[in-house]
């Protein structure tokens, strides 16, 4: 069915057509464009209206509306229509104001949908409503951790720089240790996955012992090389740096991002590491409390979610053996970490952060 095609000039039905294939735009922008694109390719109203469920009258109404106002107006709700607010006024105000601001008369850490309701006298699904238009989440909570380290910046900077700019003609590793992983083995047998049901286990467990994890991963390769030792003392470290050293060829140098822990700067290994044939080792140490900087993490992290957390283990050795032979299959297909974020944007990031703490703290004094 054909009928008179609405006039749309180029740029207009461009920014129809952006319009139209939205993913974030309102249902109702999304489907007003449409329909004025099927106008301008003479599609009769009555066909519009088929296809998004409405009216004719109601497809005329924003053919007239797109002549006046282009495209501006599309899915604009007209002054004094659309639905009407029912909660009486300033609900919203002092709900957003109750939920930044106090807490529970109860001594309550947090508010609750039924609880704040209560206190203001509205349903909870109203309250989970304002609260997510104002995007707020009291239920959550996040960790965080502000270095005190006094040459931050100055580590930061150094770290930083090696991710994203490594040096020629070397090896840059990113090295920690993973102390105390546990052998767990759970007290009762756990029930396999089924359709309908979710691989379950018990909540108590055996614990049979532990183990320190050394691991160095090839910022560039993604290739990790571990190793499993009983303590992390400063004899244990040197081995692995040792350990370390033999896997790089000669003529390249060795570059070893790392945390401040005691063992990593005791005698023997600076005694190691000062020797003439150890002039290619470059140690780059992490601010304090900041191990999110060292990219190790990272791959801890894919361990314990794929092969530790859920294991059951029935001996340190146990343990051990699942560790090296997931580790291999990994260096089988390795995959890198890619550190994006400038030395810049971290300190401007941190900078925000600790003015934050010091303006509540000042508050607080007061």
């Amino acid at each position: 069915m054909t009928a008179a095609a609405l006039p749309v000039s180029d740029e207009q039905r461009a920014e129809l057509g952006r319009m139209a294939g939205s993913a974030v735009l309102a249902h109702r922008k999304v489907v007003q464009a449409t329909a004025l694109l099927w106008a301008a390719d003479g599609i009769a109203n009555e066909e519009i209206a088929r296809r998004c469920g409405v009216d004719s009258d109601t497809v005329r109404r924003w053919r007239a509306r797109f002549l006046q106002t282009g495209p501006q107006g599309v899915g604009v709700i007209a002054k004094g229509r659309g639905r009407k607010p029912w909660l009486p006024a300033g609900t919203v105000a002092e709900v957003v104001r109750l939920t930044l601001h106090e807490v529970p008369a109860d001594g309550s850490t947090h508010w609750t949908t039924r609880s704040l309701a209560r206190r203001v006298g509205i349903g909870k699904d109203a309250v989970a409503r304002i609260w997510a238009d104002h995007n707020l989440k009291p239920w959550r909570v996040e960790t965080f951790k502000v270095s005190n380290d006094p040459r931050f910046e100055e580590k930061l900077v150094d770290v930083v720089g090696v991710y994203l700019n490594p040096p020629a003609r070397a090896v840059v590793f990113s090295f920690d240790e993973k102390p105390q992983c546990q052998a767990l083995d759970r007290t009762q047998p756990g029930l396999p996955l089924k359709p309908g049901r979710a691989g379950t286990m018990t909540h108590d467990y055996k614990r049979n012992g532990t183990v320190d994890l050394f691991a160095a991963l090839n910022i560039a390769t993604g290739e990790v090389l571990t190793h499993c030792r009983q303590a992390h003392a400063a004899s244990d470290v040197l081995r692995f740096f040792q350990q370390l050293d033999a896997t790089v060829p000669r003529g390249l140098a060795v570059h070893v991002v790392l945390d401040n822990l005691s063992a990593h700067g005791a005698p023997e290994v600076t005694r190691w590491l000062s020797h003439r044939d150890r002039r290619r080792w470059h140690l780059h140490f992490i601010p304090t409390s900041s191990s999110w900087l060292n990219l190790v993490e990272r791959w801890f992290k894919e361990l314990t979610d794929k092969r530790l957390r859920r294991g059951r283990f029935t001996s340190v050795a146990d343990l051990t053996e699942a560790i090296t032979i997931w580790a291999a299959a990994w260096n089988d297909d390795p995959k890198s970490f890619i550190w994006k974020a400038t030395a810049e944007d971290i300190i401007a990031k941190v900078q925000r952060g600790r003015d934050t703490l010091h303006q509540i703290k000042t508050q607080t004094d007061h």
